[in-house]
């Protein structure tokens, strides 16, 4: 079947016009926006005119069209030439409905697209979850082009959206042209600009953030809209990533990133049924502080509406490769998840796919932090033994009501594959490990529908490697 869908266009594009070509550095592409809602989307694009003539229409239903309010961030750091990102708001959006909206430049219409409502409640719904993505590689562009032709509603990509040091620069050549392609091919797909991608950030998003070194890093607080509902925590360090920079550089980072920095690295969205918790997993964030744990405890909580319960993060706590085996710091988390109620994790961090059979797990007090590098001061994470309990009896087909959270990596979005010959050497994969694909690179296709569950793991040639279903 996926084999087919490779040949089939899902998503209907409007042709471009032409003039486009002179205004936009980035054309036109969707997100969640910074006060994300069931009702609304936020509508992005770069441009390096200054002469702030731009509109956006749009119409649903084949109603009168609305205007959509703008505001802009002015972006002015070294190593790129000064542009301005522009923010539309598309207000009350009807659940699921195509949008057509369109872009004017000085009253001439010069970019139109489609894009997809936000789904409710009770309406079936599916999503793509692939991480590790902005490599540049032949694979990441054939699995963009199968996302495309799959036609999710939105995209979740679980950290390292660009590599390798989240600048500006690598944007340009890694990720727009792949996401935000003009026609679907070999190359990428048009999907930004009909449907959202939600994003975590990764060690390659924030980690190099010597802004006198890399004056375009941190280009995640540039380029995404994403709810603004994280936790205030005091100690900053200990949650948050800081940066390296003279006066001028520092200056020039804050005020392109506006409200976002450094709040949009952890925060929360309801999409149709479900409840998602996004947070921050690399090494400097401190999970044994109380503030945190709190804050992710209080907001599972209020999801108590919700039917499903998805959290997703970079470094996963659960993983069998012995690549990043020592980040185990998001264990911690465990017994929060599991009183929340939450059904599946989804991670990258470690380029293949696996999944851990349903578990639950009482760490070990706080682990055990591990420091390395060569100056003997660099993180590695944190190592947290335990006790974890394992549903072998739930397989995704015959049984499936799992008793525990299920753990997904799905960090084969693009970049160099980790420990293929783990594949077929099961006596390497961990206890609480069910599945473990790494010799091609792959994405996780979900569908919901209702109480229903089902995952596809799909690779670059549309094979099917693992699929598994959830009810409830």
């Amino acid at each position: 079947m996926y084999k087919l869908l490779l040949m089939v266009m899902s998503i209907i594009i409007l042709p471009n016009i032409s003039s486009a070509q002179n205004n936009f550095l980035v054309k036109p592409y969707l997100q969640v926006g910074y006060n994300a809602n069931s009702t609304s989307l936020e509508l992005l694009w770069h441009t390096t005119d200054t002469n702030n003539n731009w509109e956006v229409q749009y119409v649903q239903n084949n109603k009168s069209a609305k205007l959509a309010p703008l505001t802009l961030n002015k972006v002015n750091v070294k190593n790129t030439t000064p542009f301005i990102v522009y923010h539309a708001i598309l207000n009350d959006l009807q659940p699921g409905v195509i949008i057509n909206y369109s872009v004017l430049f000085n009253g001439k219409k010069v970019f139109e697209s489609q894009a997809k409502a936000p789904k409710i409640f009770n309406e079936p719904y599916s999503f793509i979850a692939i991480g590790d993505i902005g490599a540049e590689k032949q694979d990441q562009k054939k699995l963009a082009l199968i996302a495309n032709n799959l036609n999710p509603d939105f995209v979740a990509v679980p950290g390292d959206i660009v590599y390798d040091n989240g600048l500006v620069s690598e944007y340009a050549n890694k990720f727009w042209p792949i996401y935000n392609a003009d026609i679907a091919d070999s190359n990428g797909a048009p999907l930004m600009r009909s449907i959202p991608f939600i994003a975590a950030v990764g060690n390659h998003d924030v980690d190099n953030s010597d802004l006198d070194k890399y004056p375009d890093a941190l280009a995640y607080y540039y380029f995404w809209a994403q709810p603004l509902n994280g936790p205030e925590i005091k100690e900053f360090a200990s949650a948050y990533p800081t940066f390296k920079a003279n006066d001028n550089n520092k200056n020039a980072f804050l005020n392109a990133a506006g409200k976002a920095y450094p709040k949009m690295n952890y925060f929360s969205y309801n999409y149709g049924n479900a409840h998602w918790l996004v947070i921050d997993a690399d090494n400097y964030v401190d999970w044994t502080n109380k503030e945190l744990l709190d804050w992710v405890k209080q907001d599972l909580q209020n999801a108590s509406s919700a039917t499903w319960r998805f959290v997703m993060f970079h470094q996963p706590g659960f993983n069998s490769s012995r690549e990043h085996f020592e980040q185990q710091q998001m264990r911690l988390l465990a017994p929060i998840f599991e009183s929340g109620n939450v059904d599946v994790v989804f991670t990258g961090h470690v380029h293949n796919y696996q999944r851990s059979y349903p578990l639950t797990f009482i760490p070990d007090k706080k682990g055990t932090l591990l420091i390395g590098g060569k100056d003997n001061k660099t993180l590695r994470g944190r190592v947290v033994n335990g006790k974890w309990t394992l549903d072998k009896n739930f397989d995704g087909n015959f049984n499936k009501k799992p008793k525990g959270v299920i753990y997904v990596v799905t960090g084969a979005g693009g970049a160099d594959l980790y420990n293929p010959e783990q594949t077929i050497d099961t006596d390497s994969w961990q206890k609480f490990t069910n599945k473990f694909f790494a010799t091609a690179h792959s994405l996780s296709y979900i569908q919901i529908n209702g109480n229903s569950f089902k995952l596809q793991q799909i690779t670059t040639q549309g094979k099917v490697v693992d699929s598994f279903e959830i009810e409830k």
